[in-house]
């Protein structure tokens, strides 16, 4: 039997080889899967120096630096003249940054030390738009929306000659559309669930406190379908004849008009859908004549068709128990 004599040399050399070869492979492991880059990290310098660092970095996007600039400058500089627009800026870059709750925390220091500022309404509306930026989709709480109204509102009241305070009416608006498409949520869960009485509420809430969103057709004709189930045709007629004076167009007039003229339901109050409700035109003979003014009386003033309140939807209580089809086509 021939035994093998290992050269300890080459053992050395393999040592050193594979030392090497580890060495290399941490190296590039560093470069494949290294770390972030260290932020960087303010000088102490003058005011005047920190605040203009802050700017160039806000104009180059390192957020985080300037917030970081702005906020070594409000530590050591606290009776500088740098220092209002500091509080300012440093709540803009967390803005930017998308850090919302350490915006409204700067903007709040701000508002509470300078509420006279001539930029209190800008902060007032960049506090807002923290809390716009963080509304939640409807299928999750809407508390962050109730907030983002609230600030809203709070830049209207108290600057409304302000050029934020359009742009904020805009939003309050997005915020109640989007708090309706919450009710009708809800209230389409309670109603596949047969839980007709909680779903009429949510119906009725969009109806009566959100006239001005686009979910109140909708809400109306899901009004028509519950009372239907209900068997109460009186509320279905009155919900229907108030979506088809108010909205003639819509899809929804068309589903409630279907369902209604199924269960034979239908009377002349009930418009065509897509046919607007007008009042049938004067003959030209009988029209009165032209006033002093040489004008003639404006169509409100004679006697045009209006359309019916939403707020004149039903609201009874929907305790009733479903009726049957043959029980709900008796007129």
């Amino acid at each position: 039997m021939s035994v093998s004599v290992i050269n300890p040399l080459s053992v050395r050399c393999r040592i050193r080889q594979l030392a090497t070869a580890s060495v290399l492979l941490g190296l590039s492991g560093c470069g494949l899967f290294g770390h972030e880059k260290a932020p960087e990290v303010p000088k102490l310098a003058s005011a005047e120096t920190l605040y203009n660092n802050g700017i160039d970095a806000l104009r180059t996007r390192r957020y985080t630096l300037a917030a970081a600039e702005f906020e070594v400058l409000q530590q050591n500089y606290p009776y500088s003249g740098y220092v209002a627009n500091a509080q300012l800026m440093e709540g803009y870059a967390y803005y930017l940054k998308g850090k919302y709750p350490e915006a409204v925390q700067q903007l709040n220091r701000f508002i509470g030390l300078h509420p006279t500022s001539a930029d209190a309404a800008y902060a007032y509306y960049l506090r807002a738009l923290c809390y716009y930026e963080q509304i939640a989709d409807v299928q999750r709480d809407q508390q962050g929306t109730v907030e983002s109204m609230d600030a809203l509102e709070e830049v209207i009241t108290r600057f409304p000659q302000s050029k934020y305070a359009r742009d904020a009416q805009l939003k309050i608006d997005l915020c109640r559309d989007h708090l309706a498409g919450k009710e009708m949520q809800v209230g389409r869960y309670y109603q596949q669930e047969r839980n007709y009485e909680a779903a009429i509420n949510r119906y009725q809430r969009v109806v009566q406190d959100f006239q001005t969103t686009n979910h109140v057709p909708e809400a109306l004709e899901r009004m028509v379908e519950v009372y239907l189930d209900l068997g109460l045709t009186d509320q279905a007629r009155k919900s229907g004849i108030v979506l088809g004076y108010n909205y003639p167009g819509s899809k929804w007039y068309r589903f409630a008009y279907n369902n209604l003229k199924r269960y034979k339901l239908l009377n002349e109050k009930f418009p065509i859908p897509g046919k607007l409700v007008t009042a049938p035109a004067t003959p030209a003979q009988t029209a009165p004549p032209p006033t002093a003014a040489g004008a003639a009386p404006a169509p409100a003033a004679m006697g045009q068709a209006q359309p019916l309140d939403i707020k004149k939807a039903p609201v009874a209580p929907v305790k009733a128990e479903p009726a049957a089809p043959d029980q709900a086509r008796v007129l």
